[in-house]
């Protein structure tokens, strides 16, 4: 990726944009966050042809944007080997998500952390959470660099530009860091997520963890009071808004910068080493840290040498006692796909497929998983 990007003065439409939005259409049928934050969610698009009987499963979810882009493309390709299994997705949101399905509105949800226990305790019943994707958080920018020049931060000077302590780019902390840069006096436009987002919940977790006073002053949530910056939903809204936006910064899921021309900030490690999210360096921060659970799941700022510290896993949640037998066994046999087979798709979609040992734990969860009568679905 290269660290060339012109800036753009005025909003105008551009295919790749289009492209991206295109994604999140097919799946983000009505995902409007006003009609997530009253329970209301728009019925999904039903992209499977009809099964035995003239009644496919039909499976529903909602939440993480983060997913959306390797969910489009699974889900489609699942459908056509599975014509009699109807799959419909709307990426809300990892807050909006939770919410849909603890009100029993759809089948699974979807989100960048795990639900907690107060989550779960609002919920319909006990719900198995397991790892479908992994992936990076990308700091995305829009100045005008010379060609192959790229942004270099750390995580203080990050948390430092968030907090809205670093105000303009040729501030002394940012020329600092980026000797063979001539950065403009311009305002610096912070762009973050107005929707509750597990994409968020990484991206402060990983602040929290680096910076003392971004922890004492935000913390780490879904949700936060923002002290700087304007708000976009979505990832493809951040996207959307930095690509359009002179001067301005945000954080994205890696596969939403892809066309859009945006370039990533080198971050630099624990090791000191200044890395951009890729398959290579998301691969080896997940590495350091290869036993994750619902309740222990972070990989933000693992060690290593070549480790990109702003790394995720995405969960899916479902109710551990399903109320229909033939959609249950739908449900966990689409999940069980999505997480071994289907994390060839994540691999050509910019994510990093499921270590091994990942895809095992995502097995043994969806094997918990029982019909009406008790009966575990997991064939």
């Amino acid at each position: 990726m290269t660290g060339h990007h012109r800036s753009r003065g005025t909003p105008h439409h551009h295919p790749a944009t289009a492209a991206a939005a295109a994604v999140i259409t097919l799946f983000a049928v009505g995902a409007c966050s006003s009609a997530a934050s009253t329970g209301t969610l728009a019925s999904p698009v039903a992209v499977a042809s009809t099964g035995p009987g003239g009644h496919p499963p039909t499976l529903t979810g909602s939440g993480s944007t983060f997913d959306a882009p390797f969910f489009a493309v699974a889900f489609a390709r699942y459908q056509q080997q599975h014509p009699g299994v109807s799959i419909g997705y709307s990426a809300v949101g990892s807050s909006a998500g939770i919410a849909a399905f603890s009100a029993g509105q759809v089948s699974f949800g979807a989100s960048d952390v795990p639900m907690t226990a107060t989550e779960q305790a609002a919920a319909k019943g006990p719900i198995t959470q397991l790892p479908v994707d992994l992936g990076g958080e990308g700091v995305v920018y829009n100045l005008s660099l010379p060609a192959g020049a790229r942004l270099h931060l750390t995580g203080p000077v990050l948390a430092a530009i968030y907090l809205g302590q670093i105000t303009r780019w040729n501030d002394p902390a940012l020329t600092a860091l980026n000797p063979h840069l001539s950065l403009p006096p311009a305002a610096i436009n912070v762009v973050h997520r107005s929707d509750g987002s597990g994409t968020t919940y990484i991206f402060s977790s990983y602040l929290s963890g680096i910076d003392a006073a971004w922890a004492a002053k935000v913390g780490t949530g879904k949700s936060l009071s923002w002290p700087a910056g304007e708000g976009a939903e979505g990832n493809p809204g951040v996207a959307t808004a930095v690509y359009r936006t002179p001067f301005s910064i945000g954080y994205v899921e890696q596969a939403y910068s892809k066309g859009l021309l945006l370039p990533f900030a080198a971050i630099r490690n624990q090791a000191g080493n200044y890395v951009t999210p890729t398959t290579q360096t998301v691969t080896a921060d997940a590495a350091q840290k290869p036993a994750i659970t619902p309740a222990d799941f972070s990989i933000v700022n693992q060690p290593g040498t070549s480790s990109y510290p702003i790394s995720g896993y995405s969960w899916a949640l479902v109710y551990t006692h399903q109320p229909s037998q033939a959609r249950g066994q739908a449900l966990v046999a689409m999940l069980d796909w999505l997480t071994h087979h289907g994390q060839a798709y994540a691999a050509a979609n910019g994510y990093v497929p499921l270590p091994s040992q990942v895809q095992q734990l995502a097995h043994i969860m969806l094997q918990h998983v029982t019909g009406p009568t008790g009966t575990h679905l997991l064939n």
